[in-house]
């Protein structure tokens, strides 16, 4: 159907009194049975504007469901040895005498070399959500207090969840240093 606006409507108020109009007429009409062509006005036509079409259905649909995200929460992730290969490398400098080092770690069950295996595990899945990637780095943009937290780097590789795994860590200012603590014992604690 085609919304009709006539020349003859002059104003911003006679418009949009001429578009309530036809929206009731149309509505009017797609509610009525089929029934003959409407009459012809006698104002030309200055533009034909479609009716608004509904959105799709699947615009509202949830995506679908990731094996990794079924019930069971962390749990129901992927294990090591059952083919998904979830393993993660974590490289540690400048963080100070005991902390500085390269870890393995792999969870569900916890093994590795990781000082704290079972807290490091806990950290990644408390950062583990549906539709967040647990290591992405803090959004462009922020909003960050100028902060130092002092000069530790720290380099995670490998694969967690099935996807691949390959972030950096810092405490350049109070973003990049809530975003360590976060990870805390996964990373090592270095206070505040």
């Amino acid at each position: 159907m085609l919304l009709v606006i006539s020349r003859t409507v002059g104003s911003a108020a006679a418009l949009a009194a001429a578009a309530v109009t036809a929206l009731t007429t149309l509505t009017a009409l797609s509610a009525a049975p089929a029934v003959a062509a409407a009459p012809r006005t006698t104002a030309p036509a200055v533009a034909a504007v479609p009716a608004p079409a509904a959105p799709p259905a699947s615009a509202s649909a949830p995506p679908p469901v990731r094996d990794e995200d079924r019930a069971g929460g962390s749990e129901s992730r992927s294990r090591p040895g059952s083919g998904s290969g979830d393993r993660l490398t974590i490289t540690v400098e400048h963080a100070g005498r005991g902390h500085d080092g390269t870890y393995e770690l792999s969870c569900h069950p916890a093994a590795g070399s990781h000082p704290d295996l079972r807290g490091a595990c806990a950290a990644v899945d408390k950062n583990t959500r549906w539709g967040s990637e647990p290591f992405a780095p803090v959004p462009e943009g922020s909003v960050c207090t100028m902060l130092y937290g002092g000069p530790a780097t720290a380099r995670v590789t490998g694969t967690w969840a099935g996807r691949p795994v390959d972030a950096t860590y810092n405490r350049s200012d109070g973003c990049q240093t809530a975003r360590w603590n976060r990870m805390v014992p996964f990373l090592p604690d270095l206070g505040s």
